[in-house]
């Protein structure tokens, strides 16, 4: 099968990372159907769908390519890849794949957006494994171009490979994950980071705000274009053992969630949409940042796609 050519996608979940997903497959000259059990979520996906649009500019015509459905066996008839975007519950992911694998073709690649959960464990029951695979997209999977293909125990070689072809002809970055842990790679570095945020916080360090100053201003500033590894060969790895050295020990190494994290949960201080995390915020900044964040991926997502037409056009 030639994945350049137009395929059948079936996404599984039409909230906040299946529309996204559903509409970088379109874009790319994909047929959608998207399975949506609730009718709230299918009736505001094609106004979610032309926000996406207005804010890249692209032509509203590629959503015809996109159909929403309350029914798992129509959505999944016929489909080439499905791509699952269910909530974060292990028993609920390994429910709808077990309905999946009765309703489409053994040919059928069958992949898990969880942000953690090994697919292994997702598809432990299913007849055949082989075609199971890992699709991490970062939020919103239609501008962030990262996606990172997980291989699990039993995903063949041949599976990999036509995903991650299928994934860099919509324009995503993928990346291959050799082995199916907890968190991949990305989430792992960014908990791994934010655990250390958490514990300076509770310790008082200094405030949540400082915090993101500190990321943003500093070695933030570079990250998009220079990955750790490279910097750590760029300054040196003599100078990484000797700040590793000084530094590694005092690392917090809570147990689990740290104590703050639990407690400001508890007392339902959960973020922006609460008015207060690690942070106070008014509904107007939170809308700001959101805006913020959206502008900024939006113009990174525009360059990235000029600069691949100014390559197609200097190798025409």
């Amino acid at each position: 099968m030639n994945e350049h050519t137009q395929q059948k996608i079936g996404v599984v979940g039409g909230g906040l990372m299946g529309h996204g997903i559903a509409y970088l497959f379109a874009a790319a000259g994909h047929h959608v159907n998207v399975f949506e059990p609730f009718s709230d979520m299918r009736n505001s996906l094609p106004r979610r769908l032309l926000a996406i649009i207005e804010l890249l500019g692209d032509d509203p015509r590629l959503l015809k390519r996109i159909a929403a459905h309350d029914s798992l066996e129509i959505a999944m008839g016929g489909a080439d890849w499905v791509f699952e975007a269910a909530p974060e519950k292990l028993p609920v992911k390994q429910e709808i794949f077990a309905a999946i694998e009765k309703l489409v073709a053994p040919s059928t690649i069958l992949a898990s957006n969880s942000s953690a959960i090994p697919s292994t464990e997702i598809g432990r029951h299913l007849k055949n494994r082989e075609r199971m695979i890992g699709t991490h997209f970062w939020n919103p999977p239609h501008l962030v171009p990262l996606v990172e293909v997980i291989q699990n125990e039993r995903t063949s070689g041949e599976v990999v490979e036509r995903t991650m072809q299928l994934l860099r002809r919509a324009g995503k970055v993928p990346v291959h994950v050799r082995r199916d842990i907890p968190g991949f790679v990305g989430n792992r570095l960014q908990h791994a980071m934010k655990r250390e945020a958490i514990a300076l916080v509770a310790a008082g360090v200094c405030d949540a705000q400082t915090i993101d100053t500190v990321v943003r201003e500093g070695f933030g500033a570079r990250t998009a274009v220079l990955g750790p590894m490279e910097q750590a060969d760029l300054v040196g790895l003599d100078l990484q053992l000797n700040v590793a050295e000084v530094l590694y020990d005092d690392l917090d190494r809570t147990a689990g969630p740290h104590p703050f994290l639990r407690d400001k949960v508890k007392a339902g201080k959960l973020g922006m949409k609460t008015g207060e995390g690690f942070r106070k915020w008014t509904a107007k900044e939170a809308d700001a940042v959101r805006s913020r964040l959206s502008r900024f991926l939006a113009e990174q997502a525009k360059a990235r796609r000029q600069n691949v037409r100014h390559a197609d056009e200097r190798t025409a």
